[in-house]
């Protein structure tokens, strides 16, 4: 396990545990880091001392010692988020991995319209919003894994 610091273009800081190099280069080729605070996904590695952790346990100690201190405004827009994501899976069905199927049925007129939500792959985010399947991800948490 390696540890990088990284930094948003608005200018938060992070630290997140990879496999390795080559995993954090696979997945910000792929751009799927995003910044834990805002979700901008506009995400570089800062300056830093990379930390390898070379037993699990080290890994995970090291993650657990750190805090983040959020500022007012971020502490709002973290509540608004979660509001926003409350109301919409208090009124909207859960659909689990069946997202992209259940979505494109809709689309195609094969079964009723109604709010879902659930999860779907890259590869079927893509598919959908090729095929003009219109559909909006939920924000997500930090807590919720990045």
């Amino acid at each position: 396990m390696i540890r990088y610091a990284l930094s948003c273009a608005t200018g938060h800081g992070f630290d997140v545990w990879f496999r390795s190099g080559d995993d954090y280069d696979a997945q910000a080729k792929r751009g799927l880091l995003s910044c834990p605070v805002c979700g901008s996904q506009k995400v570089e590695k800062a300056l830093m001392s990379p930390a390898v952790a070379t037993h699990e346990a080290d890994g995970a100690q090291g993650a657990s010692t750190e805090a983040v201190i959020l500022s007012e405004k971020e502490t709002e827009l973290r509540e608004m988020i979660r509001k926003v994501r409350d109301e919409v899976t208090k009124h909207a069905e859960n659909v689990g991995p069946r997202f992209a199927e259940v979505a494109r049925q809709m689309h195609d007129g094969e079964i009723e319209r109604s709010s879902v939500y659930g999860v779907a792959s890259a590869d079927e985010v893509r598919s959908l919003s090729e095929d003009g399947v219109e559909f909006h991800p939920l924000p997500t948490l930090p807590e919720e894994g990045n």
